[in-house]
């Protein structure tokens, strides 16, 4: 026990040093990353918005980035499957906390989340977010392609989200439409995978629809979200929803019909030729889950991404 800690969200004495807090105690950031505000040296910041006032169906998601961090508890320290390594050995993470909103005065919400999102990435981190409804994509997309330019984007989703709305219509359906219209996504290099529903538009974006992705193995799906991206900048972001119920029945709108977690984590274990600039996964919504079946599901896909950009900084490194 000599060289033990406990609570080490806050007691971390370096960015890159393991936890050792038993998986039922301890202070719950994200994976055990230290909580701070403080942004320098860091590699990855992963931030929370508690935000649900978009939602179309059971609202719940603001309690999203609580159940995300307490079921991320699970993964130990050893090298995280399936990346072969300990992620966090030369990877400065952080859990940055959440964004500071007023409940009261939503029309305010997506400056706030913009403004503090773009003060996260003039560090030069990396930022993973934890939603949240799916509107809150809509200022992160905007804070990213205002440091990168436009983007591809890779949308794991069941629902398009393309609907129209009016410019200042808070609603977590419409982010697609709305960034295609302002040039903030590349619609030709941008693709959408498990949609289950249908909008009145496309708006250009490719689709993999949840009938062809249950024909497809991971391996071609992976194929075909590189070829489609080109090798853009992207940005990824994973609605829970993508996910069939039985594998996610903690989310808004749930759609039955959808691929397993194994399957989806399996794609996403391809992606790392993607140029992921920011990443996000939204709409757990613990009200509506059990036995935190959506929260693993929803730390998982989280712990992926970081695995990503952990292999992307390994092979950009051996190429320096």
């Amino acid at each position: 026990m000599a060289n033990r800690t406990i609570d080490h969200a806050f007691t971390a004495t370096s960015l890159t040093s393991a936890a050792s807090d038993p998986t039922f105690a301890g202070a719950l950031s994200f994976m055990r990353r230290r909580f701070t505000k403080e942004l320098a040296g860091v590699d990855v910041a992963v931030w929370g918005i508690p935000f649900d006032a978009a939602t179309s169906n059971r609202p719940g998601t603001r309690f999203g980035p609580q159940a995300i961090r307490r079921a991320s508890a699970v993964f130990d320290n050893d090298a995280q499957y399936p990346f072969k390594r300990e992620l966090f050995a030369d990877m400065a993470v952080i859990d940055y906390g959440d964004c500071l909103l007023d409940y009261g005065n939503h029309q305010d919400t997506p400056a706030a989340i913009e403004r503090q999102a773009n003060a996260i990435l003039e560090s030069g981190a990396f930022l993973l977010t934890l939603g949240g409804d799916h509107y809150v994509t809509w200022p992160l997309l905007k804070a990213h392609a205002a440091k990168h330019g436009p983007l591809a984007l890779v949308q794991f989703d069941a629902h398009q989200d393309t609907w129209f709305d009016e410019e200042r219509r808070i609603d977590h359906g419409s982010f697609v439409a709305r960034a295609v219209r302002e040039g903030i996504i590349d619609p030709d290099r941008s693709i959408q995978i498990g949609i289950r529903t249908h909008a009145p538009e496309d708006c250009g974006i490719n689709i993999l629809y949840g009938y062809q992705v249950e024909d497809m193995n991971a391996g071609d799906i992976a194929s075909a979200i590189i070829s489609q991206t080109r090798g853009a900048p992207a940005y990824l972001t994973f609605d829970i929803d993508c996910l069939d119920p039985a594998f996610a029945p903690g989310t808004g709108t749930p759609v039955a019909g959808g691929p397993s977690s194994a399957k989806i984590l399996s794609v996403l274990q391809r992606l790392h030729q993607l140029d992921v600039r920011g990443a996000d996964i939204v709409e757990v919504s613990p009200p509506y889950d059990h036995a935190d079946i959506t929260a693993i599901a929803g730390a998982t896909v989280a712990m992926y991404m970081l695995g990503l950009h952990a292999e992307r900084r390994a092979i950009a490194a051996s190429h320096d």
